[in-house]
């Protein structure tokens, strides 16, 4: 799909073809999309084709006068243990026109934008991309206070758990903190080049929107890199806990056992044909049934001083 805007007297106006000066958004776009973008457009195929990659790296590369920037950006995963993970953005921008392309069926630059796209501004194609970067940065960090109160919700639950769920949940966790750090690092190397690249003139509010965006950039690897160390030891020391509380109702269980096999012995032998003491009074049940329930009794004591009960 491809969506066209243009920023008209300070509002971004949707059009029905392209003009100079206006942004070009390819949502999952087709062959047939693709082709006719870098025909009219003037952009190599390789420009539009690379971010499609759900494996491309952040990277940034100036051919024929057209500017590639592909970032990794975060996205909400649904379908998986794994509550988040990152996908390449394809920022392109032309002598005429800024293009974005995404293979998501979601419009993730929209996305992105979403509540600023009233301070974009098209014509000035630099800013625009400086901008989704900020964004990026910022969206990142909203997820990673998610992720860290997901992990709180789950730590709680594993003090008393003695099961797995817990564990593989906060290993997608994990798993996601990963994804961000090595994304978080790549954009940082990439808005470092843009900031520094002599090819590419920035005006000084540019260098500034750019050095902000780098700033929260580097405060999302600090948080991701400071999380993803804490998370691994919680997981090793709610290991040891998960394996601690299972051995303790072990042992309460082995403990109850040799309690009841007490009175199991003793109705054993005297349900045994031979005689046995008591086997004449009148009150051998109750006689017996005392020993017994003495027996459990003097056992419990036994093993709660040792603390196994």
């Amino acid at each position: 799909m491809i969506t066209i805007h243009k920023t008209i007297d300070g509002i971004l106006s949707p059009q029905e073809h392209l003009d100079s000066d206006c942004w070009v958004n390819l949502i999952n776009p087709s062959e047939e999309e693709l082709q006719r973008t870098s025909i009219l457009l003037g952009i190599p195929l390789d420009h539009l084709t690379d971010p499609l990659d759900v494996d491309e790296r952040a990277r940034l590369e100036l051919e024929e006068g057209v500017l590639l920037l592909v970032l990794r950006v975060p996205v909400e995963n649904v379908s998986d243990r794994i509550p988040y993970l990152t996908q390449p953005i394809g920022v392109i921008i032309t002598p005429t026109a800024v293009v974005t392309v995404c293979r998501s069926p979601q419009d993730l630059v929209t996305g992105i934008l979403n509540g600023r796209t009233r301070i974009v501004d098209t014509a000035d194609r630099m800013r625009f991309a400086i901008h989704l970067m900020q964004r990026t940065s910022l969206i990142y960090l909203r997820f990673l206070k998610d992720i860290i109160r997901r992990s709180d919700v789950i730590e709680h639950r594993l003090q008393q758990s003695m099961r797995n769920e817990e564990l593989i949940e906060l290993l997608g966790i994990e798993k996601s903190l990963v994804y961000f750090t090595t994304s978080l690092k790549a954009n940082d190397i990439i808005m470092d080049k843009v900031l520094r690249m002599r090819t590419i003139q920035l005006t000084e509010d540019q260098s500034d929107l750019l050095e902000d965006a780098i700033t929260e950039n580097r405060q999302a690897i600090d948080m991701s890199k400071i999380h993803s160390d804490i998370l691994s030891g919680t997981m090793d020391a709610f290991a040891s806990i998960i394996s601690n509380n299972m051995n303790m109702v072990m042992k309460f269980l082995t403990g109850f056992t040799i309690i009841l096999m007490i009175p199991n012995i003793i109705s054993g032998v005297y349900g045994m044909n031979i005689a046995t003491p008591f086997q004449a009074s009148p009150h051998a049940f109750a006689i017996v049934s005392g020993i017994a329930v003495g027996g459990c009794l003097l056992a419990w004591l036994l093993l709660a001083r040792k603390r196994w009960m």
